[in-house]
């Protein structure tokens, strides 16, 4: 079946820096975005950043420069380097799979590590 399992998650200092890891399996992961979302405490969920199939990526303005998303297909892992990280980056953080072959979409979670910045 399918599963994704983030890992990595913690308390740090800010202006630490985390590296989140979330293995895939069950699906062919080398054709599926992968992505990484987070929802901090009364928020709603938001995208934080994103990789293609084809290695390009995207990243939400509050965390340019600052995040970098990158995947390892031999792993089936998608990672997410988490630098000078702010105390409004706490929030719980999930891996997400996509694949739109039309007409079938497919949609996969991960159950979310949580990142607490806090001195």
């Amino acid at each position: 079946q399918v599963q994704l399992a983030e890992s990595g998650g913690g308390l740090v200092q800010p202006g630490g820096s985390l590296r989140l890891s979330c293995r895939a399996s069950g699906f062919t992961f080398s054709s599926y975005a992968m992505s990484w979302y987070r929802q901090g405490p009364g928020k709603q969920r938001e995208s934080v950043a994103a990789i293609t199939s084809g290695g390009s990526t995207n990243y939400a303005d509050s965390v340019k420069g600052r995040f970098t998303i990158s995947r390892d297909n031999a792993k089936n892992t998608v990672f997410l380097q988490m630098n000078s990280l702010e105390p409004e980056d706490s929030a719980v953080y999930y891996c997400n799979a996509l694949k739109t072959q039309w007409p079938d979409r497919y949609n996969y979670w991960g159950q979310g590590t949580q990142v607490t910045v806090s001195s």
